[in-house]
């Protein structure tokens, strides 16, 4: 290793690299790192709250996390899977929080009940059937269940309000449910990062990766509009670049990117910001996905929580763009295609008509329609109310598939080198709220000896469900929950208005 090489270097100031980066220092304070940001100021794009990055999930409201089979069979296994993950990253930020590192966090945590809607008597019989699933579970004992129309009146005014009488509804509540910003999380965790001697590089574009003969990476960065290329060099990189992810894996060289491509799926809100409207709803409501609609584009109306105050957001609006980052060029998607990846892009496109039928609808959709879309949910709204705002990219993975050729995956995927020397994270929901048993995984796979024989029993000090779960256990579960509880200020905590 040359003396310019860092141990660690982070392609993207996001949620990812900083957690990636805190849970590296915990477990190894002497290592290097330098963060590489190509915006000038971190958590801008995926990370940002008012990209759709806020939700905190933890599949206590999201049904596509527990889809209905063929045959009608359900399954919870999923849902208890990304709750359990969600758990690491609770009980991971309660720790940071007692150590005086992530501050107050009414800043970026705050408690959200998490409720699912659904209309029809076939809805209604499978969310009730998805209750009976979920509520033995200890990680979702206080979920409840009604068709109830003036229970549901007390969970969320809103929903019930001036629909129509004789209309057959209902939904579930978890009440331990969060609202997390992650923009707010980053911007804590890389300013600490900063402060124990990382580096951080702003306005700096990382634009290649090369494996050199010893072993480690050449960087190739830009500054601007390209003036002030540098390079710096690297022991380990993780390409945490959301959108921007696929085409830095791409120029790596390394085998394991062979295959992948990406599909950008563009995405905007409806946002109200009146203080009249947002204090008659404290919760996030799903609902079920119109056919052919891509899983992340699950209607949802939700409170949201950014720098101390309460908005609502109903969406999102599916669109097409080939950007694969917000502030990205119309050249990312044709550019991101090789050789390699064409057959099972091609696939995918032959293949996924009701989907494409779906954004085709949506980009042309008129105002009316799609505030129509909100009065399903909320009837009483008005449109003086509400106003249109621009979401964050999100670009699913497109990869080969022994059966179909290509297939589009919605979820995220991590990508790692044979040596364990690079590594990135490509995809989207559930990203964010999964982020500290993504990084575990990355870390477990990268340094294998680091993690048995040392890192492992730091990590547990802070994540004790590390390796051993919650959900098997209700006392435990029902321990933690009430211990990040308090540390996280969520006990009897009011949500702003």
């Amino acid at each position: 290793m040359s003396n310019n090489t860092v141990d660690v270097a982070l392609i993207g100031g996001g949620i990812m690299s900083a957690t990636l980066g805190t849970l590296l220092k915990q477990v190894q304070p002497d290592w290097s790192i330098e963060i590489i940001e190509s915006r000038g100021q971190v958590a801008t794009e995926s990370s940002n709250a008012w990209n759709n990055a806020g939700t905190g999930h933890a599949a206590l409201c999201e049904l596509n996390y527990m889809p209905e089979g063929a045959d009608g069979s359900l399954s919870a296994d999923k849902a208890i899977a990304i709750n359990e993950q969600f758990q690491l990253s609770r009980q991971w930020w309660a720790a940071l929080v007692r150590e005086g590192v992530l501050g107050d966090p009414a800043g970026f945590i705050n408690p959200t009940p998490h409720m699912t809607f659904v209309r029809g008597e076939q809805n209604i019989d499978y969310l009730r059937r998805r209750y009976e699933l979920l509520k033995d579970q200890p990680l979702f004992a206080d979920m409840e269940f009604s068709d109830d129309p003036q229970q549901i009146a007390e969970w969320a005014p809103l929903l019930i309000e001036r629909r129509s009488k004789g209309e057959s509804f209902a939904a579930t509540r978890a009440v331990s449910g969060t609202d997390v910003d992650f923009g707010a999380i980053t911007r804590r965790l890389i300013g600490n990062l900063v402060a124990q001697g990382a580096g951080l590089r702003l306005g700096q574009r990382a634009t290649n990766l090369t494996r050199r003969a010893d072993g480690d990476w050449d960087i190739d960065l830009s500054a601007g509009l390209g003036y002030g290329k540098t390079r710096i060099s690297a022991r380990f990189v993780f390409v945490g670049a959301g959108g921007g992810a696929l085409d830095l894996l791409q120029a790596s060289g390394i085998p394991e990117i062979k295959g992948y491509g990406g599909f950008p799926i563009s995405g905007k809100f409806l946002r109200c910001d009146n203080p009249e409207v947002v204090e008659l709803h404290r919760a996030k409501v799903y609902g079920k996905a119109a056919v052919g609609a891509p899983p992340m584009s699950v209607p949802h109306l939700d409170t949201r929580i950014v720098d101390g105050k309460a908005s609502l957001l109903f969406g999102p609006y599916a669109g097409f763009s080939p950007n694969f980052l917000k502030h990205g060029s119309w050249w990312d998607l044709p550019g991101s295609i090789r050789t390699h990846n064409l057959s099972p892009m091609v696939k995918v496109g032959l293949s996924e008509f009701s989907l494409e039928k779906y954004l085709l609808g949506e980009v042309f959709a008129s105002r009316e329609k799609q505030f129509a879309a909100l009065r399903e949910y909320m009837p009483s709204a008005r449109a003086e109310d509400w106003r249109m705002i621009t979401a964050g990219q999100r670009v699913q993975v497109m990869k080969k598939d022994p059966q179909k050729g290509g297939v589009l995956q919605f979820g995220t995927e991590v990508i790692t080198s044979a040596d364990g020397s690079i590594s990135g994270l490509l995809g989207a929901s559930p990203g964010a709220s999964t982020a500290v048993h993504a990084m575990l995984d990355i870390m477990e796979k990268c340094f294998p000896d680091e993690f048995a024989q040392r890192w492992k029993d730091e990590i547990v000090t802070r994540i004790p469900a590390y390796g051993v779960g919650l959900n098997g256990d209700a006392e435990a579960a029902a321990a933690s929950l009430a211990d990040t509880a308090e540390a996280l200020g969520l006990t009897g905590a009011a949500v702003p208005a």
